[in-house]
């Protein structure tokens, strides 16, 4: 009788092994399967240790990209190619953000059931957000000058533009590409965001200063510091409150603003307006902003101008520009169309959810009275001339001192508000000088083609 006990014992702990042997193989399955059919040694996805499987497409249909035994095949337009290599990547695998490396579960076809079989074994279609046409006018737009520009649909989270320099063509990649080319700009770099900043700024002060509005100062054009250090414009703006400052982007005003907000109140309204946060697009996980915040003096008003030890990433930025333009909440970004249900539940979590909402960034009251204020900017300061029939344009530029002797970064960023066309975009120019000048012109001519295509 002993006997049979110790026996049904022993059976019952083998199957208690058994079963969370099971559990636990199920889970990983679950969890990390992907990477298991990815795995470079798999023979039915690589071919001598390059993905032979999945093909690559704009929003239109445009083929970007398609694996084959033999190699990749690259779309036939040369500033096609060279406009989005960043996200096409290179026959060497060296961009991150490259499809084969970002989206390597979409393309070859996995799934929790089927794993990688498939009819016809040639992998699956995967089809993007972005517009080839979009983005090849972006690249020209920049004229061999390094930078990024980004624009998506601030009400449905589609980046139809991501254009990343210095790049090359993949299709005839040079023996020592210029130095930076593997790096997405867009994603995976940080930037002196200089007056774009204020925009950050004045929500602080809108939202917890009682005369946010009708506080005045009087811009000499400098703000000394103890005499030898001081806060300065280029020229010297006289009485401006909050709205005037923001048109002409005075430095003064913005510097003692920073002052009377104080650290605390900056480094809330930076967390709050996701400028610290890493975004993940379908895979693709952008670069965190950085930013330190002196008690007190001239480097806590550089901070408030958007100088100091700023560092802004050009995706979150755009983000930024999309809450404002949403009311005060913005739609997290996304760069991947869905497809079906079964194909890699994992991957496709974060697809399902691109309705998905930031936290409020700012009160729709101050989303409101930003717009109101970014509107003026264009009219009152950059010139409607300047961008012909984009009546509905909100904008703030940047002049981003770097020093070294560099020119300034060039920023320009903003929103359509507009429905039919609800679009916010940001604009780089790296050492392009003034941010109106380089960086606001870039932004007229993509604009330009996406209400007009």
């Amino acid at each position: 009788m002993k006997k049979i006990e110790k026996r049904a014992i022993m059976c019952l702990l083998l199957a208690f092994v058994l079963l969370a042997g099971v559990g636990v193989f199920s889970y990983r399955y679950v969890a990390h399967g992907d990477d298991w059919a990815s795995y470079e040694g798999n023979r039915d996805v690589y071919a001598e240790g390059d993905l032979s499987k999945g093909r690559l497409y704009d929003i239109n249909g445009t083929l970007l990209m398609q694996n084959t035994a033999d190699g990749i095949i690259y779309n036939d337009d040369a500033t096609i190619r060279r406009a989005l290599m960043h996200i096409t990547g290179d026959r060497d695998n060296n961009i991150s953000t490259g499809a084969n490396r970002a989206f390597t579960d979409e393309l070859i076809g996995y799934d929790l059931l089927n794993g990688v079989y498939s009819l016809n074994n040639e992998g699956e279609d995967v089809t993007l957000t972005l517009d080839a046409n979009i983005c090849a006018v972006a690249y020209e737009a920049l004229g061999g000058r390094n930078g990024t520009i980004g624009v998506y649909n601030y009400e449905t989270g589609d980046i139809i533009c991501m254009v990343s320099a210095p790049t090359y063509d993949p299709a005839d990649p040079p023996s020592s590409p210029e130095e930076g080319s593997y790096i997405n700009r867009f994603t995976s770099s940080t930037f002196v965001p200089g007056s774009v900043f204020k925009l950050v700024t004045a929500a602080a002060a809108i939202e917890n200063l009682d005369d946010a509005y009708t506080w005045e100062i009087n811009c000499t054009g400098s703000v000394s510091y103890g005499g030898q250090y001081a806060v300065t414009d280029e020229t010297a703006h006289g009485t401006v409150d909050l709205e005037k400052a923001l048109e002409v982007s005075c430095n003064c005003y913005f510097g003692q603003l920073a002052e009377k907000l104080g650290p605390g109140l900056l480094e809330k309204y930076v967390e709050k307006a996701g400028l610290t946060t890493s975004y993940d697009i379908n895979g693709i996980k952008t670069a965190e902003g950085s930013f330190s915040y002196p008690d007190s003096g001239m480097n806590l008003a550089w901070t408030g101008i958007g100088q100091w030890e700023d560092m802004v990433n050009p995706c979150a930025l755009m983000v930024y520009m999309g809450a404002i333009a949403g009311g005060g909440e913005a739609v997290l970004p996304n760069i991947v169309e869905p497809t079906s249900f079964l194909n890699n539940l994992k991957a496709r979590l974060p697809v399902f959810g691109t309705t998905s909402r930031t936290k409020q960034m700012i009160d729709s009251s101050t989303a409101s009275s930003l717009t109101e204020m970014m509107a003026n900017n264009v009219v009152s300061h950059y010139g409607s001339e300047n961008f012909p029939g984009l009546d509905s344009l909100c904008a703030k530029t940047g002049t981003a001192e770097v020093g070294n002797g560099k020119s300034p970064h060039s920023w320009f960023a903003g929103f359509l508000n507009d429905p039919s066309n609800p679009y916010a975009f940001v604009v780089l120019v790296e050492n392009g000088g003034y941010g109106i000048d380089a960086a606001g012109s870039v932004a007229n001519q993509v604009l330009q083609a996406i209400v007009n295509r």
